[in-house]
């Protein structure tokens, strides 16, 4: 008899794609809408591995409220939209990790195209084999996705230097004061700055040849 793997549930954390409010730090190089439209292909992109990954429910965090237009047409497609706690990028993301029944959670945000539904089966193997944690660090210094086994400790999320470039080596100290134990199994890069935009799109070339073959 095949013994089905417990669910864990997924969380997306994406703002809207709006001109002059997405990949602030792009707009030198695509300007506005231009950073907005490809702030958009990476939020598509999240939720899509999310979906193809079918490790359980997949919610899509918006920001600064599920009512944009964007958010909205998601919803009729039949994703799960919720809106965003309060708080900074910590409070935020806590609050969505707690939001889930008692079971396992990863959380990703919509930058990384790298991301592929693998990493995610990776990450959530990690804690159904009996992890507390699981993280993607990022090239940049900080992570790419959390996951928790159970609830998510404040001291994981609160007074973290976001968007600074110790934000996982931090993480990691906190995690041995806490005495959790958790694992790195990938690490991945993001799309932050204009000089990303290269590999982006070498990737994203690459993927097109794979896909005509």
């Amino acid at each position: 008899m095949t013994v089905e793997a417990p669910i864990v549930h997924i969380a997306v954390f994406a703002r809207a794609p709006l001109p002059g409010q997405a990949k602030t730090r792009l707009i030198p190089a695509l300007g506005a809408a231009g950073a907005a439209r490809l702030h958009r292909r990476l939020v598509l992109h999240a939720l899509a591995a999310a979906r193809a990954a079918a490790l359980g429910p997949v919610t899509l965090w918006c920001a600064p409220d599920a009512g944009q237009r964007f958010f909205r047409a998601l919803a009729r497609r039949g994703v799960n939209c919720r809106v965003q706690a309060a708080g900074d990028l910590g409070a935020r993301m806590r609050a969505a990790l707690q939001a889930t029944p008692p079971a396992p959670t990863l959380l990703i945000g919509s930058d990384c195209p790298a991301l592929e539904p693998a990493h995610l089966h990776a990450a959530a193997d990690c804690l159904r084999r009996g992890d507390d944690a699981v993280f993607l660090p990022a090239e940049d210094g900080g992570y790419v996705l959390v996951g928790l086994a159970g609830e998510a400790p404040a001291a994981l999320f609160e007074d973290m230097p976001w968007g600074g470039d110790q934000v996982m080596a931090e993480t990691r100290v906190r995690l041995q004061a806490a005495g959790l134990r958790w694992s790195e199994p990938a690490r991945l890069w993001d799309v932050d700055r204009p000089g990303d935009l290269a590999r982006l799109a070498e990737l994203e070339a690459v993927r097109a040849e794979g896909a005509c073959t």
